[in-house]
């Protein structure tokens, strides 16, 4: 059984263009979970608010609230609660173990890189001059990452062989918007073909929709 489906309401709170908050938001919509989403705004500083901080004491997104008792952060973490007994969720051992690195993978190989460098360039353009060396080295730092996820699906057309998952998700978040943070999706083909082949499953939602209303989702 899919837990999640046993709550009233789950709020998703989220602020627009992240990647993170893309990833719990695309699960549930492809998942058909009711779920409501409250945006904050995080460059004027909502996230530190007091009635937030009592709620989520790390202030950040995104957060997602289950029920006043279960209460998540980290996006792939949602991930993995909300695909629980799910399609999105491998049925072997063997592939829910390479989901999980390939999750690993994407939190410590490209999203720590990719973020900052989309950040600064395509979110505070304003202040990309300020930091183009760092941009820079981020965007080398990112590419061994592209690389190595450019080979590995070169043999497959979604991240597991099992097929679309929520690994895919997770990946997804921030690969696809690697033109905003400065990297050229053609200098990864298989990269490109596979983003294209996300944005063609069932349900799917660009990260764009995500601000476009708060109220409840299905």
């Amino acid at each position: 059984m899919n837990l999640i489906q046993e709550c009233n309401m789950v709020t998703l709170y989220a602020c627009e263009g992240s990647g993170n908050c893309m990833k719990p938001w695309l699960a549930m919509i492809q998942l058909d979970q009711e779920f409501e989403v409250k945006l904050i705004d995080v460059l004027n500083g909502e996230q530190k608010r007091p009635d937030f901080l009592e709620l989520n004491p790390l202030g950040v997104v995104p957060f997602l609230e289950y029920s006043k008792d279960i209460r998540l952060g980290e996006s792939n973490a949602m991930l993995w609660f909300l695909a629980e007994g799910t399609h999105l969720m491998p049925d072997a051992a063997a592939e829910r173990a390479e989901a999980l690195q390939w999750m690993f993978f994407e939190q410590s190989k490209l999203e720590p890189f990719i973020s900052p460098a989309r950040f600064y360039s395509f979110i505070l353009p304003e202040q990309r001059e300020a930091h183009i060396d760092e941009i820079s080295q981020w965007l080398d730092r990112a590419r061994p990452g592209l690389e190595r996820l450019d080979a590995h699906l070169g043999s497959r057309r979604f991240m597991l062989q099992s097929g679309y998952s929520v690994t895919d998700i997770a990946i997804f978040g921030y690969v696809h918007v690697l033109n905003e943070a400065g990297i050229d999706p053609a200098d990864y083909p298989m990269i490109e073909r596979w983003i294209e082949d996300v944005t063609l499953t069932d349900k799917f939602q660009p990260l764009q929709n995500l601000g476009m209303s708060n109220a409840k989702a299905a």
